[in-house]
């Protein structure tokens, strides 16, 4: 564990407060009209995924937390449990679906490579790749002479997640879809 500067909290990172795990989610400095530059800190809970907002004001030490980061691999989801598998010691471990969650939970594929963020060998995240290939289902039709704005239409991916495409893209097509939020990248090779 490093000790860091109230000013230097950044988000992604993950710090002892309290005797309990916290990730940084957001952060913003904040300078008042009297008195010293804070970071205002969005926190989440690692264990139960509560939330807290906390001030660090630049003279205060933080405690940041070194994980681990291991690569695992998906295998399969059994009801309500995700299965992963240690690449280095092939160990097994079951997870719940909302340990990754529920929007992220759609993108896992049989064989994707995931990396594990383990503090004392206990997981406290997880990390997707940025990006997936996934193929079209249905698309909406285009309607011809729908050019005075963008024109994108609805399409359902085969994980059943709606995103907006251009309109050549058709049934069938397999595109690269962005796994944070679902969007449309560009049309797989």
């Amino acid at each position: 564990m490093g000790k860091v500067a109230g000013n230097e909290v950044r988000p992604g990172m993950v710090i002892e407060l309290n005797n309990q795990l916290w990730s940084v989610v957001k952060t913003q400095s904040v300078k008042p009209g009297k008195g010293g530059t804070y970071n205002q800190c969005e926190l989440k809970n690692v264990m139960t995924g509560g939330k807290l907002n906390e001030r660090f004001r630049a003279s205060e030490a933080v405690d940041e937390v070194q994980l681990e980061k291991r690569d695992f691999q998906y295998l399969f989801a059994n009801a309500d449990m995700l299965t992963f598998m240690d690449n280095q010691s092939y160990d097994q471990i079951e997870l719940e679906a909302d340990f990754v969650g529920e929007d992220r939970v759609k993108f896992l594929q049989d064989g994707m490579k995931v990396i594990m963020q383990l503090h004392e060998g206990r997981p406290i995240g997880i990390s997707l790749p940025q990006t997936v290939v996934l193929q079209i289902v249905e698309a909406d039709p285009v309607t011809k002479g729908q050019t005075a704005a963008s024109s994108y239409k609805t399409a359902i991916l085969e994980n059943g997640v709606r995103t907006q495409v251009p309109p050549f893209i058709e049934t069938g097509t397999k595109v690269i879809v962005n796994t944070d939020d679902g969007s449309y990248i560009k049309r797989a090779e």
